[in-house]
C-alpha cells in the first residue's frame, strides 16, 4: 500500500484533494497506479474529445535521442550536444537535428512535446509502459509477455469498442516489437485473452505483401470458403477435448480471424500496397519501416480505429546485422551518430514526413490523432559504453526526459509543448507521462480515459490513470 501511495503522490510531495479522492476511489478497485498527469480536464467532453476516427501510434523501438532530434541544445558542451548541428523548422524558433530537414518542413502540422518523463529505464519493461500506459510489476528490467499482463492499448479497445469498423478496429503493423530478439510484453490482450488482441502485420514490404496469402483466388470463391469454414466447425464440436483446450480455442479464433480477412473485400483493398501509385511509394520510401506508414495510412483511409507502427521491428538489430538498414533500432549505446546518420534518421526523415503531408493532402490529418513516441529517451553525456559493441560514444537509456511528437485531430499545429533544462536532463516545464499519452489517445477516440473495462470474471480495471494533455489543444 505504501508502494501505491508513494507512486500516486506528485514530485513536489504535496496532495490536493482530487488526489486523496481518486487514490481512495482506485483503492477501491484494487488496481495499481503511478503519479497523476500535469495537466488536469475533465475527462469526457472538452477540447480534442471524440475528434479522431483513427489514432496512429508510431513506436520508435529503442529510444529516440530527444537531443540529437527533436530538442537540440546547440549551447551546451559538446558531449551534451552531440556531433550534429540543429536547423531550422517552419515553425518559428524552433530546431531540429540537422539530419531531418524534410520533417523540419512539416513541423508547423504538429506539436513537439519535450517533457515526458517516467521512472523506468529498460526497454521490455518501459515498451510494457509505452504501451500500456501502465508501470510492468517488474520495472528497468526484460521481463517476458505473460498471461497477466495489462492489456496493449488496442486490446483495451476491442474490450470497449460497440460497434466495430473494419475485420480488425487495432492492428499492429511491422510488428511484433523485438527487445531485440524476442517480442516484449505489453503488445497482446495480456488478462483479456487471446480475442482481445489486436491483428499483427509483418514486414509489409515483403515479397508477399502485408498479409500473405490475402489475394483472392478465382477458384475459391466466397461460397466455398463459406463451406469449408463450416465443416470446420461441425468438426470442431465433436473434438470436445479440444474444446476445453485453450490452445484450440485460440486457433479456432484465429481461423474466424483469417476467414474474415479472406471474406472482406474492404481488407484486401487495405492491405493492397500495390495498388499505390510508384511515386507514392517511392515518397514513403522502398523500405520496411516507410511502408510500414503506407499501409497505416491505408487503414486510416479505411475507417481502422487504432494502428499501432512499430517503425523498426527490433530495438537493437545491428548488432547481429550491422549492414542491414531494416534491422537497425533506436537503441543508439555506442556509435550513436553514424548509426543516426547514415542509418536511422535519413528513413525517419523520408517516411514521417511523407506520412504527416500525405494525412494532410488528403484531409485525413484532421480526424487523425498520430502520436510518435519511443520508451525513453537518450542520455545527455555522450560516452563510450564498453559492454556494448561499437568503437565510438553515443547515449545511455534516459527516461528523466524525453520528446514525442503529436499531430491531427484537433492538436495545435506549430507548437512545443513542455520544456527540458540547459543540458536536456530534466523537465523544466509541467511534465507528462505515458499515462497522459495514453489518455489523450483515448479521449480522442471519444472514450472516457476516466472509465473502466471488466475482464472474463467482470472485475473493474480503469481504462487509465493520465489526463488528456490539454496543453495540446491551445
Amino acid at each position: 500500500m505504501l508502494r501505491f501511495v508513494d507512486e500516486c503522490r506528485g514530485r513536489s510531495g504535496s496532495w490536493t484533494r482530487r488526489e486523496w479522492l481518486r487514490v481512495a476511489g482506485l483503492g477501491g478497485l484494487g488496481l495499481a497506479t503511478h503519479r497523476l498527469g500535469a495537466a488536469e480536464q475533465p475527462a469526457r467532453g472538452g477540447a480534442g474529445f471524440g475528434r479522431a476516427k483513427s489514432v496512429l501510434l508510431v513506436f520508435a523501438n529503442g529510444g529516440q535521442s530527444q537531443l540529437d532530434m527533436w530538442d537540440p541544445k546547440p549551447n551546451a558542451p559538446l558531449d551534451v550536444r552531440g556531433a550534429f548541428q540543429p536547423i531550422a523548422t517552419s515553425i518559428p524558433g524552433v530546431q531540429f537535428c540537422e539530419h531531418l530537414p524534410r520533417v523540419a518542413k512539416i513541423a508547423d502540422r504538429c506539436t513537439i512535446v519535450r517533457s515526458l518523463s517516467h521512472e523506468d529505464l529498460d526497454h521490455g519493461s518501459a515498451a510494457y509502459l509505452a504501451l500500456t500506459g501502465v508501470y510492468h510489476a517488474r520495472r528497468s528490467g526484460n521481463p517476458p509477455p505473460t498471461p497477466n499482463d495489462i492489456p496493449t492499448y488496442g486490446a483495451v479497445l476491442r474490450r470497449v469498442q460497440r460497434q466495430p469498423r473494419f475485420v480488425s478496429d487495432a492492428i499492429h503493423v511491422n510488428g511484433p516489437a523485438l527487445v531485440p530478439r524476442e517480442a516484449g510484453p505489453g503488445q497482446n490482450g495480456g488478462f483479456l485473452g487471446r480475442a482481445f488482441e489486436p491483428l499483427v502485420v509483418g514486414d509489409p514490404n515483403s515479397a508477399a505483401g502485408a498479409i500473405p496469402g490475402l489475394a483472392a483466388q478465382a477458384d475459391l470463391p466466397i461460397v466455398r470458403q463459406g463451406d469449408r469454414l463450416t465443416l470446420k466447425q461441425t468438426l470442431d464440436r465433436y473434438a470436445q477435448r479440444l474444446e476445453a483446450d485453450p490452445r484450440a480455442a485460440d486457433m479456432s479464433r484465429q481461423y474466424e480471424q483469417a476467414y474474415a480477412l479472406l471474406a472482406s473485400a474492404a481488407a484486401r483493398e487495405a492491405f493492397d500496397l500495390e495498388a499505390e501509385p510508384a511515386a507514392v511509394r517511392d515518397r514513403y520510401g522502398r523500405h520496411r519501416s516507410g511502408q510500414a506508414l503506407l499501409l497505416a495510412r491505408r487503414l486510416v483511409e479505411a475507417g481502422v480505429p487504432y494502428i499501432n507502427v512499430i517503425w523498426n521491428h527490433s530495438n537493437r538489430g545491428q548488432d547481429d546485422a550491422p549492414d542491414d538498414t531494416d534491422l537497425y533500432g533506436w537503441d543508439t549505446h555506442n556509435d550513436i551518430f553514424t548509426a543516426l546518420k547514415d542509418r536511422l534518421l535519413p528513413r525517419f526523415d523520408e517516411s514521417f514526413s511523407a506520412l504527416i503531408a500525405d494525412l494532410d493532402q488528403r484531409g485525413l490529418l484532421d480526424q487523425t490523432l498520430v502520436v510518435c513516441m519511443g520508451e525513453f529517451g537518450r542520455a545527455p553525456r555522450v560516452a563510450l559504453e564498453p559492454k556494448f559493441a561499437g568503437a565510438t560514444p553515443g547515449r545511455k537509456h534516459w527516461a528523466s526526459v524525453y520528446s514525442i511528437v503529436v499531430a491531427g485531430a484537433g492538436a495545435s499545429r506549430g507548437a512545443v509543448l513542455g520544456a527540458s533544462d540547459r543540458m536536456g536532463a530534466e523537465p523544466i516545464t509541467d511534465r507528462y507521462g505515458p499515462w497522459d499519452v495514453a489518455a489523450t489517445m483515448y479521449h480522442a477516440l471519444g472514450i472516457d480515459p476516466r472509465g473502466h473495462y471488466t475482464d472474463s470474471l467482470g472485475r473493474p480495471y480503469l481504462i487509465t490513470t493520465g489526463q488528456p494533455m490539454a496543453g495540446l489543444y491551445r
